[in-house]
Parts: structure tokens; sequence; C-alpha cells
């Protein structure tokens, strides 16, 4: 009887073990559950995923790639701790990267783009849930940049932005910043309707940067320790 292929799962599109393990530690950050400086115990997490410590290593390696992890002699894997320095720099190459990017996708840009990127902008304005907006913040910038056809450059500001998410999470709930935002998407956005290169490539690396700002006025003195990202 020869096998039916239409029935055939494609294992190789399915996530691993390392995959799922990696999101429910990665969320566990930049949710807070997972303070920072806060150790990550190997053999509870394959405990509670019923399943050896390779995946469990694994996950933590790539999260110590992406900087959100980190590992010390004697205490193992740690959540990373990120001090104000280190978020204006790690913010001001979010803010070149992205500037740079949407200035190469507006003159490849088409009404799908726009009405994608309105999509977004209007679910991000509406959402009510706060724990979605940093993901729908992220869907809104990156659909403006998925034109310029640079899938490295994307992949960088993917990172860029994985590393700073559970901060952007506290400057959109402190001083209006998600209704700030939301105003700054809707002018970014008639921005690139118009294909004005220089103005939304301006917009974006000072919307970037002013998100920047409202953060570290937030942050309690000497942000980057363990607690200090929740907000007061």
């Amino acid at each position: 009887m020869p096998l039916n292929s239409e029935q055939a799962t494609n294992l190789g599109s399915a996530p691993t073990a390392s995959d799922v393990i990696l999101k429910f530690i990665r969320d566990s950050i930049i949710d807070g559950t997972l303070d920072e400086g806060e150790p990550i115990r190997q053999d509870d997490v394959a405990r509670m995923f019923n399943v050896s410590k390779i995946p469990v290593r694994e996950a933590l390696k790539r999260l110590e790639a992406e900087g959100l992890v980190a590992f010390h002699k004697n205490r193992g894997a740690v959540v990373t701790s990120t001090s104000e320095p280190e978020i204006v720099q790690i913010f001001e190459v979010r803010a070149i990267l992205e500037s740079n990017a949407i200035r190469l996708s507006i003159p490849h840009m088409t009404e799908e783009t726009f009405a994608e990127a309105q999509a977004y902008c209007d679910a991000f304005a509406e959402e009510a849930d706060i724990g979605r907006w940093a993901e729908l913040n992220w869907r809104f910038h990156s659909r403006l940049y998925e034109d310029g056809q640079r899938p490295y450059m994307l992949n960088m500001i993917r990172s860029v932005n994985d590393r700073i998410e559970r901060y952007l999470r506290i400057q959109l709930t402190l001083s209006h910043g998600h209704r700030i935002a939301d105003d700054e998407h809707r002018q970014i956005l008639e921005l690139c309707r118009k294909r004005d290169v220089e103005g939304a490539s301006a917009l974006v690396y000072s919307h970037i940067m002013r998100a920047c700002e409202s953060l570290l006025k937030h942050l309690p003195h000497g942000a980057g320790t363990a607690g200090s990202r929740h907000p007061k």
C-alpha cells in the first residue's frame, strides 16, 4: 500500500523541545516572571518539561547569544541585567538600524504594505492587554522594513528588540507612552504613504530615541539591578 504524503506531518517545521523551552524562558524574562540576576535552574526546567537537560542547555545557550542570559561560574545560567548606559547604546543601535531599514524599504512599499501596517497600527492602539503592546509594536515596525529585502538586517533588528523588550513594556505603560507611540506610528505610516524617505527615516530615529529618554526618566536609580524593571 503506497504511503499517503498528504497525511504526513512536516516534522522539519515543527518546534523542537529546545524551541519550546527557549520561548518559555524568553517570555518569562520579558514579562518579569524571571527577574534580573535570578538563576535559571536547568534541573527544574528539565523536570517541568519532562526532558533531559540537553534541550534546556541548548535553549539557554541561544538566549545567551541574544543577551538575555549569562553563564556564571558556580551559579550557572542567570538572567542578565542591563545598565542605563547599555540601554542607551542598545536604543542607539536600534535607531540607526531601523531608520536605515525604512529608508531602504519605502521605495518598494505597496498598497498591501500600507494596509497591513495600518492593521497592526490599529491593533496596537486598541489592544487593552499591556502584555501584547510590545509584540504589536514590533509587528508594526517590522512590516515597514520587510520590503527593503534585507533579511540579515531585519534579523539583527529583531535581536536588538528582543534584548530590550522587557524595558519597552515599562516605557509603553509610563508617561502616556502607549498613546505617544500610537500618534507617532500614524505619522510614520503617513510619511511612508507619501514616499517621504528622509522624513520617515528621521521620524523613526527620533521616535526610538524619545522612547529611550522616556524610559530612563522612569527607571529607578541604578537600572539594571534585580527588580528594577517594574514600574512603581
